[in-house]
């Protein structure tokens, strides 16, 4: 990766890690912050996520940990209430990046769709449903609701992610670097009694 990309990467970092911000987002403001020309060339989301760990781990290696375990139990906590749409934990709190800024991503692999947003409805969930694209690029319902995590004593956004049941197959395929993209409600169990949860 060439010096600029790198610093667009360290950039976009402090913005996710500070702000909150996805990858996408972060990248285009660093690209505003640093005064460069719109069309710059960007790094891809493993050098920000690379930047993002580099980050955490100079400013807030005392932190970070409470707050990823804090993320994860409340990502299990949903996972649980929703056990019948095979839930899958993704994103930066299945892979150990998250910071208490941090939006859970839950994928649901349903039967029928519409299912998921039912049981919201007939809990009293409030939500958002919108169309995002999908861990395959396609399009995907979101259905995003703010929950309170006890363990932060603040509100933190959960975005429900609604596959279709087949897809959980594509799913679970290494990523690039070789890692499960996400974990299932006996892996994040896992993980939890690796933090010592």
């Amino acid at each position: 990766m060439d010096s600029l990309k790198a610093e667009i990467a360290a950039v976009a970092a402090r913005i996710v890690v500070e702000e909150g911000q996805e990858y996408g987002p972060a990248k285009h403001r660093a690209v505003k912050q640093m005064g460069l020309p719109g069309r710059t060339a960007l790094p891809d989301n493993d050098a920000v996520e690379e930047a993002v760990i580099d980050y955490i781990s100079l400013f807030y290696a005392e932190t970070q940990p409470g707050e990823l375990r804090a993320l994860r139990r409340l990502a299990l906590t949903w996972m649980q209430r929703l056990a019948s749409f095979r839930p899958h934990l993704g994103g930066g709190v299945w892979h150990g990046n998250a910071t208490r800024l941090s939006d859970i991503y839950i994928q649901l692999f349903c039967d029928d769709c519409k299912s998921a947003e039912i049981a919201l409805i007939d809990h009293g969930v409030r939500y958002i449903a919108r169309t995002i694209t999908g861990f395959h690029g396609a399009p995907v319902e979101a259905l995003s609701l703010n929950a309170f995590c006890p363990d932060l004593n603040d509100m933190t956004a959960i975005h429900l992610l609604v596959y279709d049941h087949d897809d959980v197959r594509g799913a679970l395929r290494p990523d690039a670097k070789g890692r499960t993209p996400r974990g299932d409600l006996a892996a994040v169990q896992a993980l939890l009694h690796d933090q010592g949860t």
